[in-house]
């Protein structure tokens, strides 16, 4: 499943249901919904969780994720990058005061 996160004057961010219940976990959110939204107020706070997990992330060695290792791929996808794009549609949606919705 996919789930989309929107803003009015930016671009959707999409990810796999597992990785956008991650990241909703970590700002904070419910991540069994299917629907939600992240108001202006609570846009800095959302935005400073996602960052942190993000510096707590760079200070762990890099480890290969469930998904790419049971594909038996090399490539490691970190939650820093993973969290970049929603990080920059918050940053974005908080300069422009518009909620971001998600749904899947």
């Amino acid at each position: 499943m996919l789930i989309s996160f929107k803003s009015s004057g930016a671009s959707d961010v999409m990810m796999f249901g597992e990785v956008a219940a991650h990241m909703l976990e970590i700002m904070g959110k419910d991540p069994a919904a299917k629907r939600g939204v992240i108001t202006v107020e609570q846009l800095p706070a959302a935005i400073e969780k996602l960052r942190a997990a993000t510096t707590a992330d760079k200070a762990q060695p890099a480890a290969m994720d469930d998904e790419n290792e049971s594909r038996g791929a090399a490539v490691k996808v970190s939650l820093t990058q993973r969290a970049i794009p929603l990080i920059e549609l918050l940053n974005r949606a908080s300069r422009e005061s518009e909620p971001v919705i998600w749904e899947g």
